[in-house]
């Protein structure tokens, strides 16, 4: 029996629940929907790469041999052979990462906000790239931090920057490899120089690392998590390398963090499920990664020359882009008059979309920047897409 009530419910919401705002790039990926736009905006792998097959034959293995396991709940760091198999994977150099180190989580989405939750008080500094990753803006300012824009060029973020804004500052959040959204990539040099500055500053350091597996020419950097495991959070995902549809992420931490990280996970959502842990470690234990990402490798550096191609021949002479060396993006600018979110609305109504950059600055926005994506786009719509972005931009410089 339903209740009539005249009056509505006055809800009264929390402070963090009014400051919450939409992800800028979900909104127009409802617009990308429709099957006329030809769509640079999303982050999303391509279906292509999907090893639906593998995943298929892993599902049937993990409920027939082990499914009143694979289906109760589970404990909350994780299912313990797939935090070894990650565990043994960044243990290089001679660092060793042990799997008490390892919390699996709900994709990487979800380390960002126990991150977040665990190392972020109501005005904390938190140091970021410029730009920084959407994402991860969008996770921690639920926590109210204080973002401060660290200094970056052509090569990614400058170590050498670090002193002047790092006083008091509770982290440093990077993506080294083949940015979002820039594409850009840090070198080993500026690497190494950011370890050793952050351990000096006593800063602990974000290493935010869902593309690094994804190097065109099949020559991944080396992660800062080895040359520093006491000082470096890393996080890694296998959407990026599998499929994002399992939701299933990991931070790797030194043991009083990881431990603090549990202890949120547990109020969060107790565990990640026990049942998609046991079957990506199913498919991935034996190799399947080192067979399966060079094709994705491939594709994407194929159809990344695509549209390299197609911009140097459509856009103006006056405008720059990057040129990754893997990933999935590449960061445009334009002449300093020209705003990308009024070149959306114009690019819209000619059935094209992609993301303006604005929003991917935690400080003082460049407007006249915008991101593209080419994985999930075929070379001829690619090709088509790129044409007509060239003539909206030559009609404004």
């Amino acid at each position: 029996m339903k209740i009539e009530n005249p009056n509505p419910m006055p809800w009264r919401f929390s402070e963090r629940a009014a400051q919450m705002q939409s992800s800028f790039i979900r909104e127009i990926l409802k617009i990308t929907q429709r099957p006329e736009i030809i769509s640079f905006a999303g982050g999303l792998p391509s279906p292509a790469t999907f090893p639906v097959a593998e995943m298929k034959e892993a599902f049937d293995q993990v409920l027939t041999d082990s499914g009143n396991v694979a289906l109760q709940y589970g404990p909350t760091d994780g299912y313990l052979p797939l935090r070894q198999w990650i565990a043994d994977s960044l243990s290089s150099n001679g660092a060793k990462i042990v799997p008490e180190q390892v919390l699996m989580t709900s994709g990487s989405q979800q380390a960002l906000d126990l991150l977040g939750k665990v190392l972020i008080d109501e005005g904390s500094r938190v140091l970021v790239e410029t730009p920084s990753y959407l994402g991860a803006l969008q996770a921690f300012s639920v926590y109210r931090p204080e973002f401060v824009s660290v200094e970056t060029d052509d090569h990614g973020l400058v170590p050498s920057s670090l002193d002047k804004v790092a006083q008091g500052a509770r982290l440093l959040y990077a993506l080294p490899n083949f940015q979002n959204p820039t594409g850009r990539t840090l070198s080993v040099e500026r690497r190494q120089q950011l370890v050793e500055t952050c351990a000096r500053l006593g800063l602990p350091l974000i290493e935010d690392d869902p593309y690094g597996a994804l190097s065109y020419k099949g020559e991944p950097l080396p992660k800062m998590v080895a040359m520093n495991p006491d000082g470096v959070i890393y996080m890694g995902s296998f959407s990026k390398v599998l499929t994002p549809g399992i939701r299933l992420g990991y931070v790797v931490a030194p043991l009083p963090l990881v431990r603090r990280l549990e202890l949120a996970k547990q109020a969060a959502d107790l565990h990640t499920s026990q049942l998609t842990q046991m079957v990506v470690h199913r498919v991935i234990k034996d190799g399947f990664l080192e067979r399966h990402i060079p094709q994705i490798r491939h594709l994407y550096g194929d159809q990344c020359q695509v549209m390299l191609d197609a911009m140097a021949e459509h856009f103006p002479a006056s405008v720059k882009w990057t040129k990754p060396e893997g990933g999935m993006f590449i960061w445009v600018t334009l002449p300093k008059h020209v705003n990308a979110m009024a070149l959306l609305d114009e690019a819209i109504a000619n059935h094209v979309a992609f993301v303006p950059g604005a929003p991917f600055y935690a400080n003082e926005p460049e407007t006249n920047t915008f991101r593209l994506s080419f994985v999930t786009v075929p070379p001829e719509r690619i090709r088509a897409g790129i044409a007509t972005l060239g003539k909206l931009i030559a009609a404004k410089v």
